[in-house]
């Protein structure tokens, strides 16, 4: 049975070419470090999204699918559900092209990214997960009149998503495993079409943790399942189950799903902040935290760092070797 017509479209190389162009200037080439750890049979690698601007890879797939759309269409603004990465990152993108932009966030997610949010000028909703759930499957919110631009589900956001594996490619010549937070599937899938077409021996893993593992769920039951969803201080990945849209990309794009723990999320986050001066917000970490508990087998991996935006006091906490959760 062929796909429904909303799950969007893995981008080609040309679209991959395009969205490079699109985020240059906006969005930076951010490096890839090797984590200094000894780890037997395997080196480390991290791709530093934390540091682009706004702090997230949210930036690039926010700038490209606002470049790839017709501006009379976008004359009311933009919608979006998000946890507070990509709406900063659509914020930012509509503040360039001067359209307003609304974001509805969900109650648990960071003060310090709708902090950010409003900073740039969006307009913030906030709502209770179930509701904000709604939103983001619905695409739509009551009395919002603009554009809904989908944060994971939008094939130009894919292709923002995918100029990070041609990257990735372009400074490691061996790549055995890619890891990666697992939020919606966007940004698996993106790197994933990237792998698949140029690396197909990469294994692609995806990064979920205790608060919720919709992906591993997803993949062991053939399709998308609820799973219980919990509120912790992973606040940037997790949802009840893995999108109806995006399965057909994850079951193709996605080999494996690890999942890491609380305290070891909070110990790669004591890691990174100590041996490399890297600051990651939780779901940045996780990918890290399941590559140095063996999850991702042995050879070179790498870890996407996909963001750093962690609230002051959740840091403080956890530095000092105590528990946010």
């Amino acid at each position: 049975m062929p796909p429904p017509s909303s799950v969007p479209t893995l981008p080609t190389c040309e679209d991959v070419a395009a969205a490079r162009g699109n985020i240059r200037g906006f969005a930076e080439r951010t490096p890839l470090l090797k984590l200094r750890v000894d780890l037997p049979g395997r080196d480390v690698y991290l791709k530093l999204e934390n540091l682009q601007p706004l702090g997230s890879f949210k930036i690039r797939p926010a700038i490209n699918v606002l470049k790839t759309m017709d501006l009379e269409r976008l004359r009311r603004g933009v919608l979006t559900a998000s946890a507070g990465n990509f709406g900063q990152g659509l914020a930012f993108a509509a503040r360039q092209i001067g359209v307003p932009a609304t974001v509805v966030v969900p109650d648990g997610s960071a003060a310090n990214k709708a902090k950010a949010l409003a900073e740039l000028g969006a307009k913030v909703i906030r709502l209770p997960f179930d509701e904000w759930w709604t939103v983001l499957t619905s695409r739509r919110h009551p009395g919002e009149e603009g554009v809904f631009i989908h944060p994971v589900a939008e094939s130009a956001v894919l292709a923002g998503n995918a100029t990070i594996g041609a990257e990735i490619i372009e400074d490691l010549a061996s790549i055995d495993a890619v890891v990666v937070p697992f939020g919606g599937g966007g940004l698996a899938c993106g790197i994933g079409s990237v792998m698949r077409r140029l690396k197909p021996g990469v294994r692609m893993i995806v990064a979920e943790s205790e608060a919720a593992q919709p992906a591993a769920a997803a993949l062991a039951n053939g399709g998308p399942v609820p799973v219980p969803h919990l509120q912790s201080f992973v606040d940037g990945m997790g949802s009840t189950t893995v999108l109806d849209d995006m399965w057909p990309l994850v079951r193709d794009m996605v080999d494996q799903a690890a999942c890491v723990s609380f305290a070891d999320i909070a110990e790669s986050i004591r890691l990174l902040a100590g041996r490399h001066h890297v600051i990651a917000e939780a779901a940045g970490a996780a990918s890290v935290a399941a590559a140095l508990a063996g999850q991702a087998g042995n050879g070179n991996i790498v870890c996407i760092v996909s963001g750093g935006n962690i609230d002051a006091g959740k840091l403080g906490a956890i530095l000092n070797g105590q528990s946010p959760f």
